[in-house]
């Protein structure tokens, strides 16, 4: 297979970087992303080809950050379900509706996406160590990924973190420390012993690749409908990866001519008690203000300041898309309509879609003729606290 890789650009500056070289922000502070070409690309890949190879999401290879196959460290994520919501669609007032399941992932969580495209780019570089902040899924992930990599990983996790994760972590041989607080105040502990131990960081946005790995969502979702589109994605958000790396997906598409149809409304939902995306969109602001005591029982959405926030808000906006956010009882509320009407038993992150479905029927933004993908990012099980 043939890497179509280019470069890495900043998405502030737009400043050039060699992917060959391990580099994790532009200077001006901007998230890297990678660049294909996709000229050569679209005269050269036949996308139907892509659909006959062994499934997983580096059936889509040509597209992802490697340049070198003999680098690549997978546990065999992706190419997740697509569940016609059934009863639930007819409930919802929605004329199709379907859900995502990123439960089946082999942690039990979307995160291994990203986790398997940073980690194999990490093994090309040449990198042997690597540290990340979590709330606890990413940290599961690259754990088991670094793990299967022969890496050293270390983990900075709250001690509210639930503890399927942290006995996760256990399990595979990562280096765990804790802090009171969120994500946050871990990466902050983070940063305080990056220098001394010496790993490279995969925090959320500050490194090009685990975007690379979130947007392979897009491309399955364009493929199941047979290149033709939903009319809306709506996301629980925390980070903002999987937003940001399946409105890169639609572009790439578009650009490769795979794909014609008008893009999809991105739509982000967010809890009640941790919501900065919500309030700097209502303000038309393209940075969020830190959110003040984040609280949520949602614990992949309680981000107080998404890095990469502006990426986010421009997702949404290009697409026509809107930001709500959703309260914890409402929440836990959704949880036991999908397990009872679809069968799904969906994380609280992937519940708030559901309220979130309402909320933009009121606006006017989802109507009832529209097709509408939601998406459950990680096994119910991963939240049991005991």
């Amino acid at each position: 297979m043939k890497s179509y890789v280019s470069h890495l650009e900043c998405s502030l500056c737009a400043k050039r970087f060699d992917d060959r070289m391990p580099v994790n922000l532009c200077s001006c502070g901007g998230s890297l992303l990678v660049r294909y070409d996709l000229a050569a690309a679209r005269r050269e890949v036949d996308r139907e080809a892509l659909a006959r190879r062994t499934s997983g999401q580096w059936r889509f290879f040509e597209l992802m950050p490697l340049r070198s196959e003999a680098a690549l460290v997978t546990l065999g994520e992706g190419d997740t379900p697509m569940l016609d919501g059934g009863r639930l669609s007819k409930l919802l007032g929605v004329r199709q509706l379907w859900i995502k399941n990123e439960a089946l992932n082999p942690t039990g969580t979307f995160k291994d996406r990203g986790m398997s495209a940073a980690i194999s780019k990490a093994n090309e570089l040449g990198i042997r160590r690597v540290g990340v902040p979590t709330q606890g899924n990413a940290g599961s992930a690259a754990a088991a990924y670094g793990a299967r990599a022969g890496m050293e990983v270390h983990v900075f996790m709250p001690r509210s973190t639930p503890t399927a994760n942290i006995q996760e972590v256990a399990l595979a041989g990562a280096r765990a420390y804790f802090v009171e607080g969120t994500i946050r105040e871990a990466a902050a502990e983070m940063a305080k012993w990056k220098a001394e131990l010496g790993f490279f960081d995969l925090s959320t946005l500050k490194e090009p690749y685990r975007v690379e790995g979130k947007k392979i969502m897009a491309y399955e979702i364009a493929e199941f409908f047979d290149w033709k589109l939903p009319n809306v994605l709506v996301f629980p958000t925390g980070g903002g990866t999987g937003v940001i790396g399946m409105w890169k997906a639609l572009q790439e598409m578009k650009a490769l001519g795979w794909i014609t149809d008008p893009l999809p409304k991105i739509c982000v939902v967010q809890s009640g008690g941790c919501a900065p995306l919500v309030a700097a969109y209502s303000k038309g602001a393209d940075r969020c203000d830190p959110w003040p005591d984040p609280k949520t029982l949602a614990t992949g959405l309680c981000v107080a300041k998404p890095y990469a926030d502006h990426l986010v808000l421009k997702a949404v906006r290009e697409s026509g898309g809107a930001v709500m956010a959703v309260s914890d009882e409402e929440i836990r509320e959704s949880m036991n309509l999908l397990a009872n009407r679809a069968g799904v038993l969906a994380c609280p992150e992937g519940a708030a879609c559901i309220p979130a479905i309402r909320a933009l029927q009121g606006r006017g933004t989802l109507q009832a003729s529209d097709s509408v993908v939601i998406f459950n990012t990680a096994a119910m099980q991963k939240y049991w606290n005991s």
